[in-house]
């Protein structure tokens, strides 16, 4: 019977009726979401756009990302006629988002309504070839897997040994003096400070985790330095892309990627040929103990390794480093707090020996000046997270 009728209709009455299925099923989707939407609250305020399918918050947003002007376009989209509005929605390409800057809100994201909210797979998806499935990329029981890992690495008298900090310092004041009068005698000149951070924590940072430095201080063209930094700037712009990404060429991004893999796997690879005895009989405070050796003490498993180092890596070159730099960018703009913070490091560990765990725990002023540098120029001034089943937010709608 089915046969017969089909054979009967035209093909282009079953092009009609294929498209009219299509719509009708798209409409309906809608309007049951429009219903889920109004029964949990209703929307938040619309960012007015001329742009069709809301594509205008995806242009800026890479428009921003690619000129340094992203506090600026945050800004203006939680500007209103009537003053500041700190949240909104938008839908481009059909993709439901809303973007909040409102305390309660982002209390409720990252405390009091944790479990409704996670990276989603999308995100999962999109960083995975970065970060894998470390602790910034999963949900649920891959991320408490991922916390209860790494959680033992940074217990105090780990991240209270300051040797390898202190080496690493010493090359950084180095060539921070080249570049200054110090050096030669001669009026200093300008340099760009936070290239210096950025060099200096991950030189830091490989020591701390894989028991021996990239070296990026002392050669700045060092490959992997390039292609960290290369990774980073690539991925930025595809989460601002969102849908669009995939028609973004990935070729240096796949390069770069490659360069990096090769850099962390023989370090992987040399922990993996000890045996668990070996493991268990070294200490923290054996030569060559390393954050990677700890690691292995839980798990044998390659790509786990991999995924946690290069996640803690990323968190711990460039929080550090981000912040380094606004610090001595807002103490060169208050000579008077420069003054007041040197002369409580002069009274507590004087000019000659390196600063203890103790003595950076008892400067409370030193302590303020960085408390109120993250509050001016937090680390992570963005997040992402989904809805990992119907929920709200406490203020501005949706």
């Amino acid at each position: 019977m089915i046969e017969d009728i089909l054979e009967r209709l035209s093909l282009k009455t079953l092009a009609v009726a294929f498209i009219s299925a299509f719509a009708l099923l798209g409409i309906t989707k809608w309007l049951n979401n429009e219903r889920r939407i109004r029964a949990l609250g209703g929307h938040a305020r619309k960012q007015p756009t001329w742009f069709p399918f809301d594509a205008e918050i995806i242009a800026r947003a890479v428009y921003a990302t690619t000129h340094y002007k992203d506090v600026e376009c945050w800004t203006r989209w939680f500007t209103t006629p009537k003053g500041m509005d700190y949240t909104f929605e938008a839908s481009p390409f059909g993709r439901r988002m809303i973007l909040t800057a409102e305390p309660e809100n982002i209390k409720a994201i990252l405390a009091s309504q944790f479990t409704a909210y996670g990276k989603g797979e999308r995100f999962n998806r999109e960083w995975k070839p970065f970060l894998g499935d470390s602790i910034f990329t999963t949900d649920q029981e891959q991320w408490h897997n991922s916390r209860q890992l790494l959680r033992p690495q940074f217990i105090k008298d780990r991240v209270s040994d300051l040797d390898v900090f202190e080496e690493h310092v010493q090359v950084l004041m180095e060539h921070m003096a080249k570049a200054g009068r110090y050096w030669d005698g001669r009026q200093g000149k300008e340099f760009d400070l936070s290239d210096l951070f950025f060099r200096y924590t991950l030189d830091a940072a490989t020591h701390f985790l894989l028991g021996r430095s990239a070296g990026s201080l002392d050669n700045p063209e060092l490959e992997f330095a390039d292609a960290f930094a290369e990774i980073q700037r690539i991925q930025n712009y595809l989460a601002r892309a969102g849908p669009l990404n995939k028609f973004f060429p990935r070729t240096t991004f796949n390069k770069k990627l490659k360069i990096l893999n090769e850099f962390v796997n023989p370090f992987i690879d040399d922990t993996l040929r000890l045996t668990p005895e070996e493991l268990a009989t070294k200490t923290k405070s054996e030569e060559g103990y390393t954050f990677l050796h700890a690691l292995a003490g839980f798990t044998r498993d390659r790509q786990v390794l991999r995924d946690q180092l290069v996640a803690v890596l990323l968190a711990g070159r460039d929080t550090t480093a981000s912040t380094l730099s606004w610090t001595f960018y807002e103490l060169a703009r208050h000579p008077e707090i420069y003054q007041k913070l040197r002369a409580e490091i002069i009274e507590r560990v004087g000019l000659r020996r390196a600063p203890t765990y103790d003595d950076l725990k008892s400067m409370k002023y030193l302590q303020n000046v960085m408390h109120e540098t993250l509050r001016l120029y937090p680390v992570v001034p963005y997040n992402i997270r989904f809805a990992l089943h119907d929920t709200t937010l406490p203020l501005g709608g949706g």
